[in-house]
């Protein structure tokens, strides 16, 4: 085989891989989410072998850095260092997409759930009618009519959304906060 045409062939594998890595690269960051493997595959386009490689790569690449690959079982996501979380937290709360009130609704709706909305409203008024529907709408809260009212509660996107575990959530921890 002429040497030729074996460096060109490697020089377009070497840069399907870059190519390959910088989406999947893109796709974690932009997500902000837990994604499974299919996911990534269904987005991408990468071959499910090399896709593994691939989070291994990033993985690797980002340890010890500002951001960084976290797995947790088959679901991978990009997000901010455990030691940065502070500096994130101090920057959101400058300003929030959530308003004072949506967050003391969501507040609420996370201590007591699953919760009727009647209660709810009784708690904050009409007003909670608009945020639940915003909640509903970020996929946030999971809504089901019961009876004359709704019974809400927290959705798995309310967990990503906010990056706690649901076993890290609990009411102790909210009741311990208080005292």
């Amino acid at each position: 085989m002429d040497d030729s045409f074996t460096g060109n062939v490697n020089e377009l594998d070497e840069a399907r891989e870059v190519d390959n890595i910088r989406k999947v690269e893109a796709a974690l960051f932009v997500s902000g989410k837990f994604m499974s493997l299919k996911e990534l595959v269904a987005l991408t386009d990468v071959n499910p072998l090399l896709l593994r490689d691939i989070l291994r790569t990033l993985e690797e690449r980002y340890k010890g850095k500002g951001v960084e690959v976290v797995r947790r079982e088959d679901l991978w996501k990009m997000d901010v260092h455990p030691d940065f979380v502070y500096m994130v937290n101090r920057l959101a709360t400058g300003n929030s997409e959530f308003t004072k009130a949506e967050q003391e609704t969501l507040a609420i709706i996370a201590y007591k759930q699953p919760m009727k909305q009647s209660i709810l409203i009784k708690i904050r008024g009409n007003k909670a009618y608009d945020h639940v529907a915003k909640f509903v709408e970020m996929g946030l809260i999971i809504k089901k009519k019961v009876g004359h009212t709704a019974e809400i509660s927290l959705s798995e996107n309310f967990y990503n959304y906010f990056n706690v575990a649901d076993k890290d959530f609990d009411k102790s921890t909210i009741e311990g906060e208080k005292a």
